[in-house]
């Protein structure tokens, strides 16, 4: 009896896979995307945030694609740190996780050191994801402060002052 009441139940299993391999999944899809005015203010605001603070640093954001939408370079700061802001946010926007998180767990995880050697990817703390609800439209990367961690907090009060337009 048992026997049967398994098969039965692999059965139902099998023809609801089935159905759902048969439904063909939309053409065309949508997705919420950053608009420049979005990208520009959230750039702003993660230069004044640090600037607030005494840093002078460069801020990137990239749409979902990781496509550089905005950038701001506070005066003083470094040249190195468009660089460094660029390749955090599209880091962030590609693996759509804080990069400080992902800093973190490549150094206590020795699979995900190997994150080091994807061509791009920059591991230092400062580049954050943008969401609109759960979705993530994009991601500011901030370079300059003196750590990462300080990056990542100007980025996240960027983030917080346009949180009502996302």
């Amino acid at each position: 009896m048992q026997s049967i009441l398994r098969l039965g139940g692999i059965a139902v299993l099998l023809a609801a896979s089935v159905a759902q391999a048969q439904t063909p999944a939309p053409a065309v899809r949508t997705e919420k995307n950053m608009s420049l005015t979005l990208a520009n203010q959230i750039a702003a605001e993660a230069v004044a945030a640090c600037a607030a603070n005494g840093y002078n640093v460069a801020a990137t954001v990239v749409d979902r694609a990781g496509t550089v939408r905005a950038v701001q370079r506070a005066d003083n700061a470094g040249p190195h740190t468009l660089a460094s802001s660029e390749r955090k946010a599209w880091t962030s926007a590609s693996a759509k996780s804080p990069t400080q998180a992902m800093m973190e767990g490549a150094q206590k995880n020795p699979g995900g050191a190997n994150l080091v050697y994807l061509p791009g990817f920059l591991l230092l703390g400062g580049g954050v994801p943008v969401k609109s609800g759960n979705e993530v439209i994009g991601a500011v990367g901030v370079g300059g402060a003196p750590g990462g961690h300080l990056d990542e907090q100007c980025a996240n009060a960027a983030i917080d002052k346009v949180k009502g337009l996302l």
